[in-house]
């Protein structure tokens, strides 16, 4: 990310960049490749696969937690997981400069002046929002409530996705249970013949090694880093939200840069101004 000055009245552009979350993709593939090498090494990985266990515990899982969540929750849930490994991140000191340069271009060239200059917030939609209302003489009393209720509804939005992955996570060992018992009388059934046994009881025990991969290997992580994602844009917002009721205020930049360093954490603090 970027922090650079606009080409109008000296409005700070901060430029967020959509990467991967290599942290994540590396301790996902990390995770599975020591589950592929313990396998191979093991002698035998053609006798962890098989196809129905896979069907019953996926396909069953899906299910399930389309019954437990409407289509637009798991819609929103699906771009929240996308998020946990392609995310737009900004990094608040960024954000908390932006806006002391926001409040003191606006306290001296006016609300109104910069009023066809905002496009250099347009890729931040909640910044850019909150302008938009500044400019549009929103009282400070209205423009925190407003902005309060916009973030708690995007946070609520982050809980639900994350609620859907968490649902998943304890359905999928379920379903990898229910096929080891529908494995297990199956294999009861033919008990007449003892050489069935054996493959009868692994293919049984498969489903439950399936839903507790998909569980702990999948769901759960992408369910605790969109947690720690959630936690970041909190932070965001409260940043966005106290920088623009200050502006609405018409308080000082130097006031609003200490009130945003009480708010950033000690090693994300802010010097603005210099003396």
């Amino acid at each position: 990310m970027v922090a650079e000055q606009g080409e109008h009245a000296g409005l700070m552009r901060v430029r967020s960049y959509t990467s991967l979350d290599k942290a994540t993709i590396i301790g996902l593939l990390g995770g599975m490749l020591a589950l592929f090498f313990a396998i191979v090494l093991g002698g035998s990985p053609g006798s962890f696969v098989d196809v129905p266990s896979v069907l019953l515990v996926i396909v069953g899982t899906m299910c399930l937690t389309v019954a437990c969540y409407s289509f637009a929750q798991l819609r929103g849930a699906n771009r929240a997981a996308r998020g946990a490994i392609r995310r737009t991140s900004m990094r608040p000191s960024q954000v908390a400069t932006q806006l002391v340069n926001f409040c003191e271009v606006s306290r001296q060239a006016g609300m109104l002046q910069l009023q066809s200059k905002l496009d250099v917030y347009r890729d931040q939609e909640f910044l850019y929002q909150g302008a938009e209302m500044l400019v549009d003489g929103t009282s400070p009393e209205d423009l925190e409530r407003i902005l309060r209720l916009e973030a708690e509804n995007k946070q609520d939005q982050q809980k639900q996705a994350i609620g859907v992955l968490k649902k998943a996570a304890e359905l999928a060992p379920a379903m990898g249970l229910i096929g080891t018992l529908v494995g297990l009388v199956q294999m009861l059934a033919n008990l007449d013949d003892p050489s069935t046994i054996g493959p009868s009881m692994a293919v049984a025990l498969l489903t439950t090694f399936y839903g507790a991969c998909l569980a702990n290997m999948v769901f759960t992580p992408l369910a605790t880093k969109m947690e720690g994602n959630s936690e970041k844009d909190r932070l965001l917002y409260e940043l966005y939200i106290q920088g623009l009721v200050a502006v609405a205020r018409q308080e000082s930049a130097r006031r609003l840069e200490m009130l945003l360093n009480t708010v950033l954490p000690e090693n994300m603090k802010i010097t603005y101004f210099d003396d």
